[in-house]
């Protein structure tokens, strides 16, 4: 019997995509789970693995959320009669006051929504993780960098230190 790790909601093979580069280009003050409202097709193709995440982000219009830029390849089996749009602005399922907080914190103080992965939650339902943040400068960047790489080095240090004593 297989335990499950109660201590995160999300089953890491339930990951659908991940957007690598939204943790270098912002700083992620907070994180939302939001639905997403999906076709037939597109809910297929994901099931295959056709998401990309990568220059996508998340507005607020008329009081709703959308993401935009999500790229969802159709598959070659998709039906005659639908109209496939790969790039098509999927529609966020959130609730009402956590959009009021959200579009708030966007317009006066400056924030950025950037979805950072899509998963499954509970075998059927696809679930888009938001992150509230801030664009980096450059010399954060820089640092970030140098951080990465300072923790690669010591951890080949401390491997060669362990294999010769």
């Amino acid at each position: 019997m297989v335990k499950k790790n109660s201590k995160s909601g999300k089953n890491p093979s339930a990951t659908i995509a991940r957007n690598k580069r939204a943790t270098f280009e912002y700083r992620i003050e907070d994180k939302i789970e939001a639905g997403l409202e999906l076709m037939g097709w597109e809910v297929k193709s994901i099931r295959m693995g056709k998401v990309n995440l990568s220059d996508c982000y998340v507005y607020i219009k008329n009081d709703e959320a959308f993401m935009h830029g999500c790229t969802i390849q159709p598959l070659n089996t998709a039906s005659t009669h639908v109209v496939c749009d790969p790039i098509r602005t999927k529609k966020l399922l959130l609730k009402r006051s956590e959009i009021d907080k959200l579009a708030g914190l966007i317009e006066r103080q400056g924030y950025t929504l950037i979805p950072l992965s899509m998963y499954w939650r509970k075998g059927a339902w696809v679930k888009v993780e938001i992150g509230l943040g801030k664009g980096k400068k450059d010399h954060d960047k820089r640092e970030d960098t140098k951080e990465r790489e300072w923790k690669v080095e010591q951890s080949r240090v401390m491997k060669k230190g362990r294999l010769n004593g």
